[in-house]
């Protein structure tokens, strides 16, 4: 995230308050959720697919921000993408 993300993340957090942006992301995802669902039934809004992406993005970013936990979500990812990685390979060596 860039220095103006964070000093415009940490500014709404403070502002909004820590209790409203946890409901906001959880409002974000529910909006991405829907437009998945809309997508699965054929009725795909690409547009407004990436801007609820963009938006829970955002809250997860503020996220990371309020509890200072940047740093496991990394490390976390990374084992994520490992594991993800190697049952590709063993799938794919299963075919």
């Amino acid at each position: 995230m860039t220095e103006f993300e964070r000093s415009t993340f940490e500014r709404a957090l403070e502002h909004y308050g820590p209790d409203a942006q946890i409901t906001m992301v959880l409002e974000e995802m529910s909006e991405l959720q829907k437009e998945l669902c809309k997508y699965r039934r054929g009725r795909a809004n690409y547009d407004h697919i990436a801007e609820e992406i963009a938006d829970v993005s955002i809250m997860l970013d503020q996220m990371r921000l309020l509890f200072q936990c940047g740093g496991a979500v990394q490390g976390w990812r990374l084992e994520k993408v490992r594991r993800l990685a190697q049952r590709i390979a063993e799938d794919e060596t299963n075919v």
